[in-house]
């Protein structure tokens, strides 16, 4: 028996249920640029690291700076209730849209996280926003 099966898989219905619990908390750098090339885009994306100078520099185009640090009830009241928030960070050694993520759902507010952040959009081979 390999290490891959030393556990049995679950059954249908709970990997079913598990990969929707995370397709509702994550998204990917393939969809996001997808839905900004079809101009579909019916989120926010927050860039949620760094600093305005660090934001301008280099971003994913269409992404709004909102440091994770920023994220309160106020400011968040700039957008209707139901937005979606899509947030990412530098990569995934960087847990900043963890954070970000945690605050606005705390608040109540729709959120998914980017998965892959910067690292994955570069992956992808997907262009920024460079100074």
């Amino acid at each position: 028996m390999s290490y891959v099966t030393d556990y049995p898989a679950a059954i249908a219905e709970n990997a079913a249920n598990h990969f929707l619990q995370r397709l509702s908390v994550e998204t990917d750098c393939a969809d996001v640029w997808s839905a900004f090339q079809e101009r579909d885009v019916d989120f926010v994306l927050l860039h949620v690291v760094g600093s305005p100078e660090t934001f301008a520099r280099r971003h994913i185009p269409g992404a709004l700076h909102l440091p994770h640090r920023e994220i309160a009830a106020q400011r968040m009241a700039e957008w209707p209730a139901d937005t979606l928030f899509v947030v990412y960070c530098a990569g995934p050694h960087c847990n900043g849209a963890d954070r970000a993520a945690l605050k606005l759902a705390q608040l109540g507010r729709p959120v998914k996280i980017m998965i892959g952040g910067m690292t994955g959009w570069a992956d992808e081979g997907f262009a920024f926003n460079d100074r």
